[in-house]
């Protein structure tokens, strides 16, 4: 199983970078939506438009670059996988994938959006943290409805519909805490909230190892 997940995830980064239009029309996507929100806002002064802003961006990106993970595999490569990989191999490489584009586009964002926005973070190591999980958890559990929704013709559509109010515990646990780095907190302060967002990200994992193998076999 080693193997096939290591074969499955250079298989997703080699499609990437043969398709280059796909991680070039995301990383366009953040780009332009904080450039329009810099146009829009201009200077922010208040931390907390600031934060809610800023993850507000993420999400749309998190859907964007995760949804492709099976909503665009054709059913011709999907049976080709069914006879070439077990199933858990397959989500777990398709999890890693997404957790390693969703860290990247994490921080990113962050680069992208603290030139044009300023920034209000006073605790570094809070705020990264929170960022990395948060990219855990978002490419965890947008993983898990993409896999869900390819089953089903407007997969795209349901989709979005499932992601919105499924993500919003985790995305207002982020907002929190993420609130906290940007003002006078401590890792201490700010340890129970990372406990949940760390069990957000982890049980969507856990449901997908467990349900994933009965949903790729219908």
């Amino acid at each position: 199983m080693y193997r096939e997940i290591i074969n499955l995830i250079r298989k997703d980064v080699l499609l990437e970078l043969r398709q280059r239009y796909a991680l070039n029309g995301i990383l366009l996507y953040v780009l332009s939506t904080v450039f329009v929100a810099y146009l829009s806002f201009g200077r922010i002064v208040e931390p907390a438009t600031w934060n809610a802003l800023f993850w507000i961006i993420m999400l749309f990106a998190a859907v964007n670059a995760v949804s492709k993970s099976f909503v665009q595999e054709s059913a011709g490569r999907q049976l080709y996988y069914f006879n070439l990989a077990a199933p858990l191999s397959i989500i777990i490489s398709k999890t890693i994938y997404n957790v390693m584009l969703m860290v990247m586009l994490s921080m990113l964002n962050l680069l992208i959006f603290s030139l044009l926005m300023d920034q209000f973070i006073q605790n570094w190591a809070v705020f990264t943290l929170t960022l990395i999980l948060g990219g855990v958890g978002l490419a965890s559990l947008l993983t898990m409805i993409a896999a869900i929704a390819s089953r089903t013709n407007n997969n795209f559509s349901l989709m979005a519909v499932l992601s919105f109010p499924i993500v919003l515990p985790l995305l207002l646990t982020l907002m929190k805490a993420s609130q906290q780095a940007l003002g006078a907190t401590t890792l201490a302060d700010s340890a129970g909230l990372l406990l949940v967002i760390l069990l957000l990200s982890l049980l969507p994992a856990i449901l997908s190892v467990l349900l994933f193998p009965y949903l790729w076999q219908d």
